[in-house]
């Protein structure tokens, strides 16, 4: 259903809730603040453009999303996609980028695809995600150690080489603050009070650098004077050529986005025993992502952390998120010039600590221990993410899942040689399925073979070679199809090329027992025409069929063999 949970959530609304919803977006909002802050940086665009984000559209995937209580802004999931960009196209290529991914996100809303995330394999998700930490914390060294570099890399083998040789100008004060931060952040979070730690570790760290003149990189000394004064919405300028070149980038922007947003609202409905409507928070999602780069934003989703604090601290419906972003813009406009004082250090203990949760080390490992296939994903994907990049991460590791897929459908595929199996069992009539072909009598010359599972292109080729292994040629050749829901146009063409084989060898092959869908797809095809009414619903049908034929070309084939001379 298209509709905001904020239509939904202010019917009966009170006092009570929004006391409770004003105080989860206050704590949020001051949470997101120094984050908003850390992942512009991260990404290689201003503190300002971060904050820009958060503000914009956290309002507008509070206002329009399908989540009670989803918290919306910059992540680090999109860091290494929008530092690439940037790197390359420039901030009006990110903006541009960012604005295609919208109207994607829009478009799967629109057409009720919110089920996606049900169709990313977990080992997929787990690789890409892990490769996003190590890049975020390989970003992070030159400022956590305060060395002397003017431009990093994108390139991971290329940063951490540059990195290495610039390691005799490490920043003692630097290493110290960002030590600090880390330390302050864990002992925070064991503490458990509700004031966020992030906002504690900025205002001392900044205040001892202020007052004991440390020689440490601030945020005003990189970006000088930090304007918070919301820009004229403006379209992004790019040839075509620049437009046709963020295609790619701007899908993976869109599945980043669509993948973390609904993960982060199915992990708030089991926080809250609710639930989201997926096609409506790709639609919010897709809308912010229009707006935020219109304004010099950056590409936004739905925020687990932000949203797990919203949850903790009382918000229950799309105010609290509301009233998230109307405290960071409250916060930025009053004491955003303080903003500056921040130093780098700190930011980078705070992002240091965020690329640790997002690495799920104990996840990656235990999927390492998990089947092989699994772990072949897991590892291509993270590999990719690191040492390529994010787009080809995802699109060769939804490859390898679907093919690995693809693989153990078709091993679960079964073609069996019933009557063969009958004839080293036994001849015992004693069974208590009444469906079961042993309570059948089979004719001498006639073959019953049975499939079981999905006949598409995968198990097409077993198929061809089960058949493929009769010795003798049967005079029928029954093909039961009880057990198959799925044929497609790869498993059509093997039947029919089976079928026209052994009636080349004068072997009529009967199909019965065809279910709705494959019937639906032979129906469709020349193998109907074909076979005529060699289709049967039932077993016992087919079976008299194939006697009838035996009568009558055994008793075609007597006059022949033994008639008297005239």
């Amino acid at each position: 259903m298209l509709l905001p949970k904020l239509v939904t959530t202010l019917r009966g609304y009170d006092r009570r809730q929004f006391t409770s919803d004003a105080t989860a977006g206050v704590i949020v909002g001051i949470v997101a603040l120094p984050l908003a802050i850390a992942f512009a940086i991260a990404s290689g665009v201003t503190p300002a453009q971060g904050l820009y984000t958060a503000i914009i559209a956290g309002f507008l995937i509070s206002a329009l999303g399908g989540s009670r209580v989803q918290i919306g802004g910059p992540t680090g999931a999109f860091v290494v996609v929008v530092y690439a960009i940037v790197q390359r196209y420039g901030v009006s290529g990110l903006a541009a980028a960012t604005l295609m991914a919208g109207v994607i996100l829009v478009l799967l809303g629109l057409f009720k695809l919110g089920t996606i995330i049900k169709f990313i394999p977990h080992p997929l998700v787990t690789g890409f995600t892990s490769g996003i930490a190590v890049i975020i914390a390989s970003n992070e060294l030159r400022d956590f150690f305060g060395l002397r570099v003017d431009k990093v890399p994108a390139e991971f083998v290329e940063k951490l080489e540059l990195l290495w040789n610039a390691a005799s100008t490490v920043n003692p004060w630097a290493v110290g603050i960002a030590g600090f931060t880390v330390l302050l952040l864990v002992a925070w979070r064991r503490l458990n009070w509700r004031f966020p730690g992030p906002m504690v570790a900025l205002i001392i760290t900044a205040a001892v650098v202020r007052l004991f003149h440390l020689p440490v990189e601030t945020i005003g000394s990189r970006f000088g004077v930090i304007d918070l004064a919301f820009p004229r919405p403006q379209l992004p300028s790019l040839s075509l050529a620049d437009l046709r070149g963020l295609v790619g980038p701007a899908f993976t922007i869109a599945a980043l986005g669509a993948i973390e947003s609904l993960l982060s609202a199915m992990v708030a409905d089991g926080m809250i025993g609710g639930r989201h409507r997926s096609n409506m928070e790709l639609v919010a999602q897709g809308v912010a992502n229009i707006a935020s780069p219109l304004f010099g934003g950056i590409p936004a989703t739905g925020a687990i952390a932000r949203t797990a604090t919203n949850v903790k601290n009382g918000g229950r419906t799309p105010v609290a998120g509301i009233i998230h972003a109307a405290t960071l813009l409250l916060i930025a406009l009053v004491f955003g010039k303080w903003a500056a004082l921040v130093p780098m250090a700190t930011l980078a203990g705070v992002l240091m600590l965020v690329a640790y949760q997002m690495s799920e080390w104990r996840v990656f490992r235990a999927e390492l221990r998990g089947p092989r296939e699994d772990a072949a994903v897991l590892l291509t994907t993270f590999l990719l993410t690191v040492l390529v990049d994010l787009t080809v991460a995802i699109a060769v590791g939804m490859v390898l899942a679907s093919f690995l897929f693809m693989k153990r459908m078709a091993e679960a595929t079964n073609i069996s040689a019933v009557t063969r199996d009958l004839k080293a069992d036994g001849d015992d009539t004693t069974y208590s399925a009444p469906g079961a072909i042993s309570r059948r009598t089979i004719p001498d010359r006639v073959e019953v073979f049975e499939i079981s599972g999905a006949f598409f292109f995968g198990a097409a080729e077993a198929f061809k070679e089960a058949l493929g292994q009769i010795a003798s040629k049967p005079w029928v050749i029954i093909i039961r199809m009880r057990e198959v829901s799925l044929l497609d146009s790869s498993g059509l063409h093997a039947l029919q090329e089976v079928v026209r084989r052994f009636r080349r060898d004068r072997t009529m092959v009967l199909l019965a027992e065809v279910h709705a869908q494959p019937l639906a797809v032979i129906e469709a095809s020349e193998l109907f025409h074909e076979m005529g009414d060699d289709i049967f619903m039932n077993i016992d049908d087919a079976l008299d069929r194939a006697r009838a034929h035996l009568a009558t070309r055994t008793s075609g084939s007597m006059p022949a063999v033994g008639a008297p001379a005239a």
